[in-house]
């Protein structure tokens, strides 16, 4: 069993905002390498939405920049910044071509980069 710098089971030191944070950043590089390879489906879709042919680019830039950065507890806050912006422009993206159910899915990792990252004082 590893022992944590604490002295308690690993396991027992990982905190539900720690996990988050992790499975955002993993959420953001995945998405960015996606974004980056552009499949023929995710092309098809930024040509439905409008964009230009080379837009893919720039979201994948722009996710793995984000992912990058909350991996480092300096820069976290300021990628968790550029990962919300990222996903409120999917969302008003989503909304204006009336994709609701599609546009839930960046709402929520929006909500949920701002939960990872808020610190609640009594």
């Amino acid at each position: 069993m590893s022992i944590s710098a604490y002295g308690k089971p690993l396991w027992k030191s990982i905190t539900w905002r720690g996990l988050l944070q992790w499975v955002l950043v993993a959420f953001f590089a995945l998405a960015g390498l996606l974004n980056m390879l552009g499949t023929a489906a995710l092309l098809a879709e930024y040509r439905r939405w409008g964009y230009p042919g080379w837009f893919h680019y720039v979201t994948g830039t722009l996710e793995l920049s984000s992912a990058l950065l909350q991996a480092r507890r300096t820069t976290a806050k300021v990628g968790a910044a550029l990962g919300a912006a990222v996903m409120a422009a999917a969302f008003l993206t989503l909304v204006f071509h009336r994709e609701w159910l599609h546009a839930a899915f960046p709402l929520t990792v929006f909500f949920a980069l701002i939960v990872s990252r808020t610190t609640i004082q009594p």
